[in-house]
This record gives structure tokens, C-alpha cells and sequence, in this order.
């Protein structure tokens, strides 16, 4: 009886958790979908059998790893530090068991990302879609959203990412900011008799509303720097020579608010799909497009 009761012991011991890729699942799409509730409904799933299966992955962990706040759920650090990890494993699985089956997608899908979003965000969409359907041919226009809109109505684009000042429709909303006008940490050009400012080079509703603030506020203005795009704009802020109208999250770049002018416009960065734009490869895009920008 001795024996077997060290027998039991040692088993016990060896006894390990481990994390389970389905649970995994219903973490990333907690987290791609903002709220329990829109996590249950992406993988099919009650709001009560979601929420069990979270609370079994932190017992697991032995932490947190969402905030909870009114309908919606943030990330925990513990939660922060699970999500590479289980994106990487679950794309992995679904890379697996597509070429274990010998299919996947084909065709081709033409897609429009604003410059200033496309860095890290454009190449984590490429990269994670093409892990998952190396036999789609992706046509991608890195340019000003401001001509989405039109050639996802004339058939350019199949799918398009950009800011709008208010989403309308099917738009899905990524991402949402505001903006207020800027200026550079350590040089304060807002003393100046006509406060020198960066804009876009052509019209749009984010010039318009810059021009459209300081005419309001009665203030004399020179236009010193014009850009293409957001990221032009910001980099004459930073470089201290202009003040400009950006999204508030750039405060960490080395600016601060322009004193003077408090004005705020929320900005919306949405996920648009032409008319005729659907099937299993705009699904697919979808999918890793709100991976990207989750969070």
C-alpha cells in the first residue's frame, strides 16, 4: 500500500497543464472582436461557454489576461505577453492542416492601405495572409486613402484601410482616434504672428478640417510644408518647423498639443469592401486585416 501511494505522488508530480489551441482561439477572438460577446459570436460559441473557457486558460496561466470595462475587455500584461504567442501557434496549426489537406485559396485580391498605416500593420497582412494562402496574388496600393472610396466603387480595389471622419454603412471600424493640432516638445512655434502649419498637398476632409479650425479660432496661419500623406505631416511636427493637425495616440513622438487651439475630431480608420467584393479570399483578407490591427 506504501508503494502505491508513492506511485500516486510521483505521478502527480508529473502531472503538467498545458495550453490548449482551442482555448487559444477563443482568446484571439475575444481579443479581435473587442468583448466577450463578439468573441463567442466569431467561433460559434455561447457568451456563458466563452467566458468558461477564458477562465480556464488564466487558471491555467495563473493570471488575468483581460480587463474587463463596461461591454468591452482590454489586455492584461500577462494577456499582452499570451498574444504573440498564440497568434503564431494557431497560424501555424491552420498553415499545417492547409497543406496537410492539399488545398487553399486561389485567385486574386486587390487591397488599398494608406502609407502612414503601412509599415508594421501592411507587413504583418502580407506576410500572415500569405503564410496562410501562398496561391492568392495580392495587389496592394500604398497610397493616399483619399481615393478609396472611388476605386472601391469603380472596381479597382476589392478591399481598402483608411481614415474617414465618420463611418457609414458596412464600414467596419478598426480603429477609432482623434485629432488635435500639434507642435514639436522643444520648439513652440505657436508664438509666432503667423503660426506656420503642415498640411495635406491636395484637398481632403483632413485639410479641410486644419484650415477650417483656424479660420474659426481667428488665427493667421502660413502654409510652410505639404505632404501626401500623414506621415509627411508628422515628420515637419517633429521636425519642429510647422505645427499640424495629427491622431492624439502620436504624443509619445516628441510633441505635444499646440497651445491655443483645443479643438478635437474623432477619426475613424475602417475596413471598406467594394459591392461585388466577396468569397472565402475577401473573408480570409478580413480576418487577417483585424488581426493586424487589433489592440
Amino acid at each position: 500500500m506504501k508503494q502505491v501511494v508513492q506511485d500516486s505522488a510521483i505521478e502527480n508530480t508529473n502531472t503538467m497543464t498545458h495550453l490548449d489551441s482551442d482555448l487559444l482561439r477563443t482568446f484571439l477572438a475575444i481579443l479581435e472582436a473587442g468583448s466577450i460577446t463578439g468573441g463567442a459570436a466569431r467561433i460559434g460559441r455561447s457568451q456563458a461557454a466563452t467566458s468558461l473557457q477564458i477562465r480556464q486558460l488564466e487558471e491555467i496561466v495563473g493570471q488575468a489576461l483581460f480587463r474587463r470595462h463596461g461591454r468591452g475587455v482590454t489586455l492584461t500584461l500577462a494577456g499582452e505577453k499570451l498574444r504573440p504567442v498564440a497568434q503564431s501557434v494557431i497560424r501555424s496549426l491552420d498553415v499545417t492542416l492547409t497543406e496537410l489537406q492539399g488545398g487553399g485559396l486561389k485567385g486574386k485580391l486587390r487591397i488599398g492601405m494608406p502609407d502612414d498605416h503601412g509599415r508594421t500593420e501592411l507587413a504583418n497582412i502580407i506576410s500572415g495572409f500569405s503564410a496562410f494562402h501562398p496561391d492568392v496574388e495580392l495587389e496592394v496600393n500604398c497610397a493616399l486613402g483619399v481615393g478609396f472610396a472611388d476605386a472601391l466603387n469603380s472596381g479597382k480595389l476589392d478591399l481598402a484601410v483608411y481614415e474617414v471622419a465618420e463611418p457609414h454603412g458596412a464600414d467596419e471600424v478598426l480603429r477609432k482616434d482623434h485629432l488635435i493640432w500639434m507642435c514639436n516638445r522643444e520648439f513652440d512655434c505657436s508664438q509666432a504672428e503667423a503660426l506656420p502649419i503642415a498640411v495635406f498637398d491636395r484637398d481632403c476632409w483632413w485639410r479641410d478640417l486644419a484650415l477650417a479650425d483656424l479660420d474659426d479660432a481667428g488665427r493667421r496661419y502660413q502654409v510652410v510644408f505639404t505632404s501626401e500623406s500623414a506621415a509627411g505631416v508628422r515628420a515637419a511636427v517633429q521636425a519642429g518647423i510647422a505645427a499640424g493637425l495629427l491622431n492624439s495616440s502620436e504624443q509619445t513622438d516628441g510633441l505635444r498639443p499646440l497651445p491655443g487651439i483645443a479643438t478635437r475630431h474623432p477619426t475613424y480608420l475602417v475596413l471598406q469592401k467594394a459591392n461585388g467584393a466577396k468569397g472565402p479570399i475577401c473573408d480570409a483578407m478580413s480576418e487577417v486585416i483585424r488581426t493586424a490591427f487589433a489592440g
